[in-house]
């Protein structure tokens, strides 16, 4: 089931959840990518480095897919105000200009004592998985805005 809310309360949050975001991705993202966080590397950066790579052209940052994670959990999955504890990342296969990313967050269990929610967290190109790990996310008992 995908959901969107930007006020689902913990207790709402059920095993199996999920939801999905997709982005194709672009030289303009890798390169806004690059001037964000500092890397550099050519592999991301250099087609004549990147040519002469195990990957024979350039490469997305793993970490540009990863952070669609970010956005599912801020938006849509717990949603707004839910706040990051941790992330495990398995990076099993390169991500291409051109290529479209779905980032897709799975409810794997609720800790309502604690107010934190666990998730397997994926990435797949054409249905392959790109990078597999786990999140947990803390939800704060006010994430009420006041204007």
């Amino acid at each position: 089931m995908s959901i969107y809310s930007k006020e689902l309360s913990i207790e709402e949050i059920e095993v199996g959840m999920e939801a999905r975001y997709s982005q194709s991705i672009t030289d303009a993202d890798i390169k806004a990518f690059a001037g964000i966080s500092g890397d550099r590397n050519p592999v991301h950066l250099d087609e004549q480095y990147a040519a002469s790579s195990r990957y024979k052209r350039r490469i997305a940052h793993g970490l540009l897919s990863a952070s669609f994670f970010s956005a599912l959990f801020g938006t849509k999955l717990p949603g707004e105000g839910s706040v990051y504890v941790s992330q495990s990342l398995q990076f099993k296969r390169a991500v291409y200009i051109g290529d479209t990313v779905e980032a897709i967050v799975i409810v794997k269990s609720v800790d309502l004592e604690r107010r934190r929610v666990f998730f397997q967290t994926l990435c797949r190109v054409k249905n392959r998985v790109v990078i597999d790990g786990e999140a947990e996310l803390y939800l704060p008992e006010s994430r009420n805005h006041e204007s």
